[in-house]
């Protein structure tokens, strides 16, 4: 398959419109066994025990106290499980499966050397048909809906309700035949992929998350966790902060101003915009400069800061002023009713 030129919003357009793959850097981590579902169900976020062949899904695998440690895109054609990972994060999933087997009829391995991964935009991409044949499994992503069980922070309106993407692997032997499949495609660099999913809201590990994230933060609950489902690790505090408490911290999505031609990146502080010395407040995860929105960003910010406080990015030194739209409220959890108890001494009159 041909690549399309350089010009980056051209390659976000061509996407955006069915005209072109994007390349996707993906491990693949594939179980096997009569026990691969309700096993993976019993350690993950997300209710997958009844999960059909060829129906998608997105789980978490979290530490005792909450935090994400790995992130799965997950299809089974009824028979293998195919988890579609970050690439630098196949390895260590698939030991810590592997070390979790004990007597289960279950069996890991990391196929990430034998498959590519191309993503595209469903129900307008032209070769989507002859795709959905040539690849040996198609993760849709859950993000376009709230799913069973799950919860939206974001108030309003969402950006994700028009994220209709899929995910293909193409055994690599066949990397040849896409272009018979989709004579109409190009081939697009991730980057451009990137920008769409910002602007969509869409959280993803390898940027996102950090050592202390848990799924509460990035509105996660929408996609990847289920509320009411059985114990797994981690299910403690999913239910104490959405019930009782408030993540601390908090999606946002930022709208930069470009006019001086610099632009944020991943790792960049975010600030209070009206200080002369402002202390940082959170970190850019991921940023673009969008072919319509122009730059764009996603954030982690302390749950505390204003919503209505003007913001800025500091790149290298220079201040890019910054305007925060909300994607995961101050106000986010304490869902739970819980009854007031009187104080301790009132007078009853």
């Amino acid at each position: 398959m041909k690549a399309m030129s350089g010009n980056p919003f051209a390659q976000q357009r061509a996407l955006a419109t069915g005209r072109a793959l994007a390349e996707l850097d993906r491990g693949v981590v594939t179980i096997t066994g009569p026990d691969r579902l309700s096993w993976l169900d019993s350690m993950t976020s997300q209710s997958i025990a009844g999960l059909r062949p060829g129906e998608s899904a997105e789980t978490l695998v979290l530490d005792p106290h909450g935090h994400v440690e790995h992130a799965l895109r997950v299809v089974d054609d009824g028979e293998t499980a195919w988890l579609l990972v970050a690439a630098e994060d196949a390895a260590a999933l698939a030991a810590w499966l592997d070390r979790m087997r004990f007597l289960l009829r279950v069996e890991v391995a990391d196929r990430s050397a034998a498959f590519l991964a191309v993503g595209f935009l469903r129900g307008g991409f032209a070769g989507e048909a002859a795709l959905r044949e040539l690849a040996t499994a198609v993760w849709d992503d859950p993000w376009d809906a709230v799913r069973p069980g799950g919860w939206q922070y974001a108030e309003g309106s969402h950006p994700g309700a028009g994220w209709s993407w899929s995910e293909a692997l193409v055994a690599r032997e066949r990397a040849a035949e896409l272009d018979a499949a989709a004579p109409a495609g190009g081939r697009v660099p991730e980057s451009a992929a990137t920008a769409l999913r910002i602007a969509a809201w869409r959280p993803d590990w390898s940027t996102e998350v950090d050592d202390r994230t848990i799924p509460h933060e990035l509105d996660w609950l929408r996609s990847a966790v289920h509320l009411d489902k059985g114990c797994y690790r981690g299910q403690e505090t999913v239910a104490k902060v959405h019930n009782l408490g408030h993540p601390p911290r908090r999606l946002v999505a930022l709208h930069l101003d470009g006019s001086d031609s610099v632009y944020a990146a991943h790792g960049d502080p975010v600030l209070l915009g009206g200080d002369e010395a402002p202390a940082p407040i959170g970190v850019v995860t991921s940023a673009a400069v969008h072919y319509e929105l122009g730059p764009i960003a996603l954030a982690v910010v302390k749950r505390s800061a204003d919503p209505a406080a003007p913001l800025a990015v500091e790149h290298e030194g220079v201040r890019i002023a910054a305007a925060q739209e909300v994607i995961v409220p101050p106000s986010a959890g304490a869902t739970a009713e819980v009854p007031r108890i009187p104080r301790l001494g009132a007078v009853r009159r």
